[in-house]
């Protein structure tokens, strides 16, 4: 099992910049396929990047271009670096990690906004 704790989130003026870090703590972490979702309020959660275990990449295309997905598998850690933000990235941001054999965890999230 893996345990997930956002941070980095914050209030950022459009064409800012934020990186957001998730901290993961438990066995194995190199296995799991890493992703980041946000909840923007009144909307459903959405897909925002994955990062598999493979390295396998991929993004929605509201963020390809201007968010990018990493992770240190030493230190247990993902991130996301996000560029140029809009208002319209303003959402929570959740770190989700899963197995591909059905296990998941989400951490609490992390606030970030974007406006003047």
């Amino acid at each position: 099992q893996v345990q997930l704790v956002e941070s980095g989130g914050g209030l950022v003026q459009p064409g800012g910049s934020l990186r957001l870090s998730c901290a993961a703590s438990g066995r194995g972490f190199s296995r799991y396929h890493m992703d980041w979702y946000r909840q923007a309020p009144g909307k459903q959660r959405e897909f925002v990047a994955t990062r598999a275990a493979n390295n396998y990449v991929n993004y929605a295309d509201s963020v390809r271009g201007r968010f990018t997905i990493s992770r240190d598998n030493a230190k247990n850690m993902v991130y996301l670096q996000m560029n140029n933000l809009q208002p319209e990235d303003t959402a929570a941001y959740q770190c989700h990690a899963r197995d591909g054999r059905g296990y998941e965890a989400w951490g609490q999230g992390t606030q970030v906004t974007v406006s003047s």
